[in-house]
């Protein structure tokens, strides 16, 4: 028997299995088919893992001011060849897909051809969900080809950017302080220093 723990409490509608029990796979058609039949809300924050629904942690205050911040700066230099979507739904295979706060891509690509393999950059801005996008997610936007990936922690502003994907993850990770520049290697134009962006 699964004994809640009453120090935290689950979220409403989710569930946790028991160990060693298995656990039906969704795939994304039938993810799609219950948001257009109603049972899923078409802005319910969702993202489909190894064929695992997992709700996405409420945003906090400072996640929204970075997020705001860096679409200011990023649209406001962003080169003629170049497009930013943010928080669009990124179909990774069957069984996957992931929202990240910013992708970044080339404008002959196209927004609705995008594959992980064709994104020039994801980045996530989290600050509850540290933990899970610096480890789970990460690898799984190693596995499919990601070629770089920024995981930006809202609190400390330390990016954590990771290159070199492989199945097995990426073999180049690193941080990068505040104050010092993160390089857009594709587009020099929209390298930034985080605590040079005035969040409001």
């Amino acid at each position: 028997m699964n004994i809640p723990n009453h120090n935290s409490p689950a979220r409403k509608g989710t569930t946790q299995a028991a160990e060693g029990l298995l656990r039906r796979r969704w795939s994304v058609d039938e993810v799609k088919a219950m948001v257009e039949a109603g049972v899923l809300d078409e802005d319910e924050r969702i993202e489909l893992i190894g064929g695992e629904l997992v709700p996405m942690s409420p945003k906090g205050n400072q996640h929204e001011l970075v997020k705001v911040a860096l679409a200011r700066y990023w649209y406001r230099n962003l080169p003629d060849a170049i497009e930013l979507a943010q928080e669009t739904t990124l179909y990774v295979n069957d069984i996957a897909f992931v929202e990240p706060d910013f992708v970044f891509y080339r404008k002959s690509t196209g927004l609705s051809d995008l594959k992980p393999a064709s994104c020039l950059l994801v980045v996530e801005v989290a600050d509850s969900s540290l933990r899970y996008d610096l480890d789970r997610k990460a690898r799984l936007h190693a596995t499919y080809g990601v070629r770089e990936n920024w995981v930006i922690d809202a609190e400390k502003l330390i990016t954590h950017v990771h290159r070199k994907a492989d199945a097995d993850g990426y073999s180049e990770i690193f941080e990068v302080a505040p104050a010092n520049t993160l390089q857009l290697q594709f587009a020099p134009a929209l390298n930034v220093a985080l605590a040079d962006l005035e969040l409001v």
